[in-house]
């Protein structure tokens, strides 16, 4: 019964066109022997270049948002000074193009002004999309910001499409949040 359950949610991914995936707590630790997986196998797949550096730096930004803002976590209290943020990766490949999936669960008050940031991306053009980098390389970082204003430009610089995203509520005062970017 045990492989046979498993053995369907591996078809599945295949299905999907899964290559790698991950789902439980992260730490910056595991970050970075995810990552060191992921670019290994990227390059025994003697993929380009310029195309592995992109996956990367959009898997470890991604990785980052669930480390820094995933409202599920664990931490060691007083004693042991440990923070463990969960969320899930997947990582595949649709129609001849590399495709990264995050999602964590998000408080449900900050929502509305990540929809929004997220929107203005989307409706912008690759050259509106550098310089609006550009600039807010130079604007101080907003308050209580741990980086995502910029990992979120940094994800869309990457894109070789707009970047997809998703909400979906709970009951419990919280959100799952999804983001979907292409390579």
């Amino acid at each position: 019964m045990l492989a046979h359950q498993y053995s369907i949610i591996k078809r599945d991914l295949d299905a999907k066109g899964i290559v790698f995936s991950f789902s439980g707590y992260l730490s910056e630790g595991i970050l970075y022997s995810l990552g060191e997986a992921l670019r290994e196998k990227m390059t025994l797949e003697e993929t380009d270049g310029p195309t592995i550096r992109r996956v990367f730096s959009v898997f470890v930004e991604q990785m980052q948002n669930i480390i820094r803002y995933s409202a599920e976590k664990l931490t060691g209290g007083e004693q042991r000074a440990v923070e463990l943020s969960a969320g899930m990766v997947t990582i595949g490949m649709e129609q001849g193009k590399v495709f990264i999936v995050c999602g964590n669960i998000v408080l449900n008050c900050d929502v509305p002004r990540l929809r929004e940031r997220l929107d203005f991306l989307k409706g912008l053009d690759k050259d509106a999309i550098k310089t609006y980098y550009r600039e807010q390389l130079r604007e101080a970082p907003e308050e209580g910001s741990r980086g995502a204003t910029i990992g979120l430009i940094e994800i869309a610089r990457r894109a070789s499409e707009p970047i997809e995203y998703d909400f979906a509520p709970s009951e419990d005062g919280k959100t799952f949040f999804c983001l979907k970017v292409r390579i």
